[in-house]
């Protein structure tokens, strides 16, 4: 193998490894939920190219509102799907949108687009 072609190969697997930890590897502290009054837990998230915050945090045993501001015209972005909650709902562009959770147990709850391609988390402690 030539120095060049060393170089090179050298040069995609950091490309690919760099993808790899970009897309499946990093990961955000997160944003804690807001406690309101009335003992409800708030967050809002910006849904523009991703969601913004996409991890964030919540105390098990309250409830949560999660209100979804919609910023472009994806169609990836229309949807939003919490499968551990059986919970989806359309975002409709501009308008503010609630989703209302009850978090019972401590965990990683993954929450995303309908395709998959948009992806968050939310931690129960």
């Amino acid at each position: 193998m030539t120095t060049a072609q060393l170089a090179v190969t050298l040069a995609g697997a950091g490309a690919v490894a760099l993808v790899v930890w970009f897309f499946w590897l990093e990961r955000s502290v997160g944003t804690r939920a807001a406690l309101m009054s009335g003992g409800w837990q708030e967050q809002m998230i910006l849904v523009k190219g991703g969601y913004t915050p996409d991890t964030i945090v919540a105390v098990a045993g309250k409830p949560l509102r999660l209100v979804f501001q919609r910023e472009e015209a994806s169609p990836c972005s229309e949807t939003v799907v919490f499968d551990a909650f059986g919970k989806s709902a359309r975002l409709p562009q501009g308008e503010p949108t609630v989703v209302e959770l009850m978090p019972r147990e401590p965990g990683e709850y993954p929450f995303s687009c309908q395709m998959g391609m948009l992806r968050g988390t939310l931690v129960v402690e």
